[in-house]
């Protein structure tokens, strides 16, 4: 875990003279830890609290302690104990070098049970299409398939946003068979039918021009799912990925920027926030948060699950907010096309405060091109308290989750 820095800091500043909670594991017994009354467990994690001031000189000394830093959060002026205060181990107050603070440990879930690689390429599962639809109405550009692939006849498990990779048909140009491509899993892990027995991509048909000829080519495996129809083979591998799982508490903050077929992930986490028949599935998890989901596309008729993405909206007015970013009918604020990025500008200041809260987590799905601009709009609003934003952004890269291409 990445530190920031406190050298070149202005601790005369607001943001200078904050306290935050590092989360630290594996100190060990020694001369230094002895002297200093840190104190040691033999397992899980201590709690210290730092003044901004000091923050690097305290990671330095917990380095040197054999300890490693595995969070950190602004202090709310909430206590964190450690130990087993339900069992007799007495809990244990965290000192730093410059003051004592008492704080209570937050219950935190943790993500269980995910499947990964059930299926590989030597030997990848056979399912069967069940439905391929055009997602992309009248007018639109390019053509998205929302696809269904009948799963139960086999072991493939999967949750919420991992991918599996299919294996299309055929042999590439060298006379071998294709390489497998990796997709999004659109569906939750009970499937678009809620009976454990489906798993559901979101695939545009990959189309670019030669750079030498100029010819037309179509991606192998985008087209060869477009062209599949209800009945046929398609082999599939994995599931794979633990960078993009849902948050598993109920009252996450969850922040979600897509672009295109970037929703895919997205889809499937607010059915498994929002939808009846699925809340219905899993009564450990009701969700009772807020999800905000920032969608890029090109024209109206590419807002992919339109109808599902705005029904959601109505129904959960205070848990969901839906915002486009419509590149060839809005406008931004300089006269230009309106992309994902303009929009996270308009509200950096929101969202950043949400961000602070370590309840909250950010999604980014999709082009790898919008990074740069979403970024970009973070540092001028971080930069208002006085925080540097890339540094702020590696100390909490367990709650900021990127896929893009």
């Amino acid at each position: 875990m990445y530190i920031p820095s406190a050298v070149g800091g202005t601790p005369n500043t607001d943001y200078g003279s904050r306290l935050f909670v590092y989360e630290v594991e594996g100190l060990r017994q020694n001369e230094e830890t002895d002297k200093m009354g840190y104190p040691i467990r033999r397992s899980g994690s201590v709690f210290i609290t730092v003044p901004y001031s000091r923050m690097n000189q305290e990671m330095q000394r917990i380095t040197r302690m054999g300890g490693k830093i595995v969070g950190i959060r602004p202090y709310d002026g909430t206590s964190v104990s450690n130990g087993k205060t339900s069992s007799g181990t007495e809990s244990q107050q965290v000192q730093s070098s410059e003051e004592t603070k008492p704080m209570t440990q937050a219950k935190e879930k943790k993500h269980v049970d995910v499947p990964v690689n059930i299926y590989r390429p030597s030997n990848p599962f056979i399912g069967k299409c069940i439905s391929n639809d055009e997602l992309v109405d009248e007018g639109g550009v390019g053509t998205v398939r929302h696809l269904i692939f009948d799963i139960s006849e086999g072991d493939l498990r999967y949750v919420e946003g991992q991918s599996i990779g299919i294996i299309p048909e055929g042999t590439d140009d060298k006379g071998k068979p294709h390489k497998l491509r990796l997709y999004s899993i659109a569906s939750t892990r009970h499937g678009d039918y809620v009976d454990d027995k489906t798993v559901s991509l979101c695939v545009r048909q990959l189309e670019y021009k030669h750079p030498e000829t100029g010819e037309t080519v179509y991606g192998v495996c985008s087209t060869f799912l477009k062209n599949l129809n209800p009945g046929n083979p398609v082999k599939i591998t994995g599931p794979v990925g633990k960078e993009m799982l849902l948050p598993p508490d109920e009252d996450s903050r969850v922040i979600m920027m897509a672009t295109g077929t970037g929703i895919a992930p997205f889809r499937a986490y607010l059915w498994r926030m929002f939808k009846d028949r699925e809340r219905g599935v899993n009564p450990e998890y009701q969700f009772k948060g807020f999800a905000w989901l920032i969608f890029g596309i090109p024209t109206t008729p590419n807002i992919l699950y339109k109808g599902e993405l705005e029904e959601l909206q109505a129904k959960y007015p205070d848990n969901f907010r839906l915002t486009y970013a419509i590149s060839r009918e809005q406008q931004n604020a300089e006269g230009g096309r309106m992309y994902i990025q303009h929009r996270v500008a308009e509200h950096a200041d929101e969202i950043w405060n949400l961000v602070k809260d370590e309840k909250t987590h950010v999604y980014i799905c999709g082009l790898k091109g919008m990074e740069d601009g979403i970024d970009e709009a973070m540092s001028a609003a971080a930069a208002k308290e006085g925080v540097t934003w890339k540094d702020y952004q590696r100390s909490i890269k367990e709650r900021w989750h990127v896929e893009t291409y």
